[in-house]
Parts: structure tokens; sequence; C-alpha cells
């Protein structure tokens, strides 16, 4: 069973910064075969997909954050990264990671992945 566990969350003041983890439990190989992405949800909104990459580390992102946003994949340590800066307060949501060992058509849309963590809340403040 495939568990990710994200973390790294918190609040912060309008152009600061944070850096999401999610920890995947499973083998090197098996997290290198991974597509992964990072998706949001604020309250009364529907779930948008924020940055994706490939298992061969092809990065996608959203308009909305391209310049702000990085997506990274560790698979030495099996864990997906956010880099998140010039953070605004539309940034404010409830981020999620997901992954699936499966081929990715649209990777900023949900219905491809197949593995989904608990998800961290970031609070950007104005």
């Amino acid at each position: 069973q495939v568990q990710l566990q994200e973390s790294g969350g918190g609040s912060v003041q309008a152009g600061g910064s944070l850096r999401l983890s999610c920890a995947a439990s499973v083998t090197r190989y098996t997290f290198s075969t991974f597509s992964m992405g990072w998706f949001r949800q604020a309250p009364g909104k529907e779930r948008e997909g924020v940055a994706a990459i490939g298992n061969h580390g092809s990065p996608t992102y959203a308009d909305s954050v391209k310049g702000r946003f990085t997506i990274s994949k560790d698979n030495a340590e099996t864990t997906l990264y956010l880099q998140m800066n010039s953070l605004k307060a539309e940034d404010t949501a409830m981020y999620y990671c997901a992954a699936t060992g499966t081929v990715v058509v649209w990777p900023l849309e949900g219905r491809d992945y197949h593995y989904w963590g608990q998800g961290t809340q970031v609070t950007v403040s104005s």
C-alpha cells in the first residue's frame, strides 16, 4: 500500500516562502517510476493542479504559479518537494501530493493519479 505524507505547510505573510514535502512509503526504484503532482483546494473551490513532474523529471506548472513555485523529486529520499516563493493570499489552500505509476495524460488533472496524501494547510495573509 502506497502512503504519501505531506508536511511543511503553515502560515506565512504575503511575499514569503514555504517548502512542502511529500514522503512516499515505497522503494527508491518504485518512487523513480512515479509521476507526481501537487494539487490544492481552497474552501468552496474546486481542486486545481499546481505543479507536476514526470518520471523523467519534466515539470509542468499552472499559469498561476509559474515563476514562483518549483517542483522537484528526490528519488534517493523518495520525497517530492514544492518550493513556494512570493506567496499570495490566493495561494491559501489545502495542498495535496499525488502519485501514479501509470501514464499521465493530463499532469495537472487529478484523474490520472492513484495515490493521494492527506494534505497540508497553507495560509497566506495579506
